[in-house]
């Protein structure tokens, strides 16, 4: 923790900008209508959420949770001109966005040292890899980022977290937005989104979303194609049921805009200068990533008394991906330090269905004086995945002078080979007891208990999470936690013997603040986690071993610890709006019989990142409004260690180097039309955002500017 407490002197200068100000907070009255209370729950100008439904399974104030969230709102994510919900992610403390550069195939991140999990509307949505449609941002009213192992209340997951994407649904007043946008990379898209009542009491309440977007990509020969459509409707059944139903159509067309180029030509130098960044590896007329999702869901909500309500929310998702690449294996050059080694063909023709389903009680009971919040639940998924493929040979390519069109017997669908379909069952029971006493003390526990039933087999695994909190009257909230999180893995160990479910543990302190009479909003963290039971490759004294069936296989000795501090200010005045962060993370390889491996900082991670995003909008000149960004990204490690023997290095990690990013926005509000010009990385900086040890490095986004008008009424 010593590194981590070095650290904090900046941490302090984030909240010294709001301590040292007293300022005036405007308050927007609660819309009504005749039997439906709407209640605001954002600032003035909607960039801040004081309440998360992710950290609780229930609609919490974030002051009040044990434990860090993030959320970022609908006009928090417009107001940084996100075109994806990776984009969207760029300015939260602790997360790093795109890893692996500009992928097409998906939102990737960072949290803590690992991948999180992705849920839509509090139900998990991807299941297997490359078969899911990317969920666009103008479907969604906020992403909520739950950091830490979060197992206790959502199932199986990684110990970075969960990213909670929230659909919007229908509202009762009519309105509604059309939306045109072009952009460089041969951008163009026009939306709509409308919502209102459909009848006089508006007990019925409908939503329309629509999109259509032709683009290009900064990756030759890449398209970024979309179509979406997304109906909901919502019915007041009676005073006491809701239902809600969503559906969601969306299709992608899209191509390989991940290269895995060489280290030779990117970080590393070469003869011939760097490999450009729009490089395409693949083959124009064959590359294809075509992804076609339908959805449904369905949300039931019901107040059994006062005291006790149940609320019900189950989807079925199907989902279908074409994807044709070429990509070079090993990522090397030949001796001419221009053509690649070799290029490998691949063919997948997959599939992904599945029902997951989260079943609640919620209650308020008392002992004392104690106020019992009480969360009594049942979820269950049920995954089916299918994907078929075909690999092949494709040459060579100069990546400084490339010829495309001179491969030959390039595979076919016809060569693709039926595999085995993988289903996954897994049930969970949990409960969770808030506890308030005196108004001052929170106690958050909670404890849950799951079965993972895989092809091989069944796994079992028992978590829960216990917090402390104390609410001082000035607005500040102390906490400390503990968490726990698992992670299923299929197959069997060098023993012969099914694998046990990774394990992961976080203990966390930190404090929150909302100073009276503002809007503002503060969270500081520190926290340690380890993870266990990863697999590793057999140690010397095991190789020798009589009960090894597979000498080849791996056992389940490894130990992943990651530490760090994160500080997130979200501040809002009159006329100015602030968004920043700052995060530590040491994460690494504590234990590990790989040689190599053991004490290496985990790939694709940065140790520091700071971010800070401002937004002005003048009282002088009504309707103009201005924001500026910046995005500090510190070095990154290719997940090797250092090693030396004999006074030889037989090791030593490549580092990617740090960068700073640069964003920017300028708009014009009149009447009920806005005109705004948004910019990502206005430098045109050509960054590597990571480089693996196997030999690839990825780049990051280029310059981006789009050009926008929308009509809201």
């Amino acid at each position: 923790m010593s590194n981590i407490l070095a650290k904090t002197k900046l941490a302090t200068l984030i909240g010294c900008l709001c301590l040292s100000q007293n300022v005036y907070s405007q308050q927007e009255d609660s819309s009504k209508d005749e039997n439906i209370e709407v209640i605001e729950v954002k600032s003035v100008r909607g960039y801040i959420s004081y309440v998360s439904a992710t950290g609780g399974k229930s609609d919490i104030p974030i002051i009040e949770t044990p434990m860090t969230v993030s959320v970022l709102t609908e006009e928090r994510i417009e107001n940084l001109g996100s075109l994806t919900v990776q984009d969207a992610l760029g300015y939260v403390a602790g997360l790093y966005n795109g890893p692996y550069g500009v992928d097409t195939r998906g939102d990737w991140s960072i949290i803590r040292g690992v991948a999180p999990v992705q849920y839509l509307d509090g139900l998990k949505s991807l299941f297997g890899y490359y078969n899911n449609v990317r969920t666009d941002p103008f479907a969604l009213s906020q992403i909520e980022i739950l950091k830490g192992p979060s197992s206790v209340l959502y199932g199986q997951g990684s110990i970075g977290g969960i990213v909670n994407l929230v659909s919007k649904k229908p509202e009762p007043v009519t309105s509604g937005q059309l939306w045109a946008q072009v952009g460089n990379y041969s951008r163009k898209q026009i939306a709509g989104d409308i919502t209102g009542a459909l009848n006089d009491d508006a007990s019925i309440q409908g939503r329309m979303i629509g999109l259509w977007r032709d683009s290009d990509t900064q990756t030759d020969y890449v398209s970024d194609n979309s179509k979406l459509l997304m109906p909901s409707l919502s019915w007041q059944v009676t005073d006491d049921t809701k239902l809600t139903f969503l559906a969601n159509w969306q299709k992608n067309e899209s191509g390989t805009s991940t290269s895995f180029l060489p280290h030779q030509g990117t970080i590393l130098p070469n003869e011939f200068g760097q490999i450009p960044s729009n490089r395409f590896v693949s083959e124009p007329g064959f590359d294809k990533y075509d992804t076609e999702q339908t959805a449904l869901t369905a949300i039931v909500e019901h107040d059994i008394n006062l005291d006790w309500s149940m609320r019900f929310a189950t989807r079925y998702s199907d989902s279908h991906a074409d994807y044709h690449t070429i990509y070079g294996w090993p990522p090397r050059l030949q001796e001419d330090n221009r053509t690649l080694v070799s290029r490998v063909a691949y063919i997948s023709d997959a599939d992904a269905r599945a029902i997951t389903s989260d079943l609640q009680l919620h209650g308020t009971a008392y002992t004392g004086d104690i106020e019992h919040k009480l969360v009594f639940g049942f979820d269950y998924q049920n995954a089916y995945t299918d994907n078929d493929t075909a690999y092949g040979t494709a040459g060579t390519l100069d990546l400084y002078s490339p010829e495309y069109g001179q491969v030959e017997n390039l595979i076919t669908e016809a060569d693709i080979v039926d595999s085995p379909s993988s289903k996954t069952y897994q049930r969970g029971f949990y409960v969770q007891d808030n506890m308030r006493i005196d108004q001052k003390w929170l106690i958050s526990a909670a404890l849950r208990r799951d079965k993972a039933t895989l092809a091989v087999g069944s796994q079992y695994a028992t978590t829960g999470r216990l917090g402390l909190m104390y609410l001082f009257e000035n607005g500040i909230s102390p906490y400390i936690s503990y968490s726990e999180s698992f992670e299923p893995l299929i197959g069997t160990n060098a023993y012969g013997k099914s694998f046990t479910p990774k394990t992961g543990e976080q203990v966390e302190a930190g404090l929150k603040y909302q100073p009276a009479g503002t809007e503002h909003l503060l969270t500081a963290s520190v926290y340690k986690i380890k993870e266990q039971n990863r697999t590793t490759s057999l140690s010397a004294e095991q190789v020798n071993d009589p009960d090894i069936i597979n000498p080849n296989g791996q056992v389940q000795q490894g130990e992943v610890s990651s530490e760090g501090i994160e500080l997130e200010a979200q501040l809002a005045w009159q006329e100015l709006d602030i968004y920043a962060s700052y995060a530590y993370t040491d994460a690494y390889v504590s234990q590990s019989n790989t040689l190599g491996e053991q004490g290496a900082t985990l790939s694709a991670l940065p140790e520091s990142q700071a971010s800070i995003w401002a937004s002005w909008n003048p009282a002088f000149a009504q309707g103009f409004s201005l924001g500026a960004g910046a995005r500090y990204v510190g070095e990154t490690s290719d997940g090797t260690a250092y090693v030396e023997q004999g006074g030889v290095v037989l090791n030593d990690p490549l580092k990617t180097p740090s960068y700073t990013l640069y964003d920017a926005m300028i708009g014009y509000e009149f009447d009920d039309y806005t005109l705004s010009l948004q910019a990502h990385n206005i430098t045109d900086k050509t960054v590597i955002t990571s480089c693996l040890a196997r030999g690839d490095c990825f780049y990051g986004k280029r310059r981006t500017i789009t050009a926008n008008f929308r009509y809201k009424f």
